[in-house]
């Protein structure tokens, strides 16, 4: 008998064009689309963008209403006084929480580096509520109806003062967003933080204030 010299694991080329093959092919394509993808999920949810903007610091920029011979107020400054509507319709004035340490934080509902901290501005408002943290959330150019929406769909407690006409925010010399003031019980400014606030930061500058 003659053998066959097509060595026994070499594919004949009819076989690899056959349907059969192209189905293998295929499936073994999916396969591996389909663990790529699974990597892909996984780098994701160990690194998301909101995290990523945590660590960087994330700003917006922002344009406000500059009020005449206003400042952005440094660490030493006694903190601008201001009178606006909280979203209950209550009228809030900055000098009222004289005595008590007070987080004033300036944000938007479209400011996507602050919608990622605001889960932990509510953490910890709900730890530090008890003894007297007061925190003031400013909105920028801000309607109460799309204030509202945001803030009850998102669950956040702590006092939201919007501010349609950047009043406040002049008074500040905003130019980016989160910008964030801790002030003592003297009504003067402890620290300045520009970005995304951490946990752990936020909890040390709070200690700053409930001193």
């Amino acid at each position: 008998m003659k053998e066959s010299s097509t060595p026994a694991n070499v594919v004949d080329e009819e076989d690899a064009d056959a349907p059969g093959a192209k189905k293998r092919n295929f499936g073994t394509f999916a396969i591996l689309g389909a663990i790529a993808l699974l990597i892909m999920v996984g780098v994701y949810m160990i690194q998301k963008p909101g995290q990523q903007n945590a660590q960087s610091g994330a700003v917006a920029s922002v344009q406000v209403s500059a009020a005449p011979g206003a400042k952005a107020p440094a660490v030493g400054d006694v903190a601008p006084g201001f009178t606006s509507t909280t979203l209950d319709g209550k009228r809030v004035s900055l000098a009222e929480f004289k005595g008590k340490p007070v987080w004033l934080a300036f944000g938007a509902t479209w400011c996507a580096p602050c919608r990622v901290e605001a889960p932990d501005i509510q953490a910890a408002y709900e730890k530090n509520k008890a003894n007297g943290t007061t925190i003031l959330a400013v909105y920028l150019s801000e309607s109460p109806t799309a204030v509202r929406d945001y803030t009850s769909r998102v669950g956040l407690t702590y006092t939201h003062i919007p501010d349609p006409q950047t009043t406040i925010a002049g008074e500040y010399q905003v130019s980016g967003i989160p910008v964030h003031y801790f002030i003592g019980r003297d009504g003067v400014v402890k620290k300045v933080h520009v970005g995304i606030l951490s946990p752990a930061q936020i909890q040390e500058n709070l200690a700053l204030i409930q001193q």
